[in-house]
């Protein structure tokens, strides 16, 4: 991620992130044991955002744009769809068919949200909004995904204020189970 950027260049940036992700798992072959830790750096990576977008990005939108409301629901409900997705890809080893099935199915999943959230969210949302805002939210953003969790929990709530007390603290238990567990995060 960048620093003392706006919101929208932080979250642009971890889309840069995650498509790279996506590129180095798909270049390597179907069933390549190395698919799974790949995979769990991309699962930290959309946990974490989901998280950012969820608390700081959302209310956002539903205070600033006239059709906010709509745009956040619609945006938290293909968060659950990935997380479902994240969830499954969790329980299967690279080897396994399903998995790359799964992995099939997110990357169409992320991609759509990606492109719709720059083609359409961002512009509109630096149409309406200061731009010393938009900055400071940036700042939260990234404040956010450091303490994020890594890991798809469904049950997590998906608005402030119930998010921002629940997630640091799975965040922690995510970060220290992934060091124990030598997983990537």
């Amino acid at each position: 991620m960048t620093h003392g950027s706006s919101v929208i260049a932080e979250l642009q940036a971890g889309h840069r992130e995650t498509e790279t992700l996506l590129a180095r798992i798909e270049a390597l072959p179907v069933q390549d044991l190395r698919c799974r830790a790949l995979a769990d750096e991309l699962t930290a990576q959309l946990v974490r955002t989901a998280v950012a977008e969820e608390t700081h990005l959302y209310p956002l939108v539903r205070r600033r744009l006239s059709n906010g409301r709509a745009l956040a629901e619609q945006e938290v409900s293909a968060h659950t769809r990935i997380g479902e997705i994240l969830k499954e890809l969790e329980d299967l080893e690279a080897d396994d068919p399903r998995f790359t099935e799964a992995l099939h199915r997110l990357r169409a999943e992320v991609s759509a949200r990606i492109r719709d959230e720059e083609l359409r969210l961002f512009p509109e949302l630096a149409r309406v909004c200061p731009e010393q805002e938009l900055h400071t939210l940036g700042q939260l953003v990234r404040r956010t995904m450091e303490t994020a969790p890594t890991r798809p929990h469904p049950l997590l709530p998906t608005s402030p204020p119930a998010i921002k007390f629940v997630a640091a603290g799975i965040g922690f238990v995510d970060r220290l189970r992934d060091t124990l567990s030598g997983r990537p995060h």
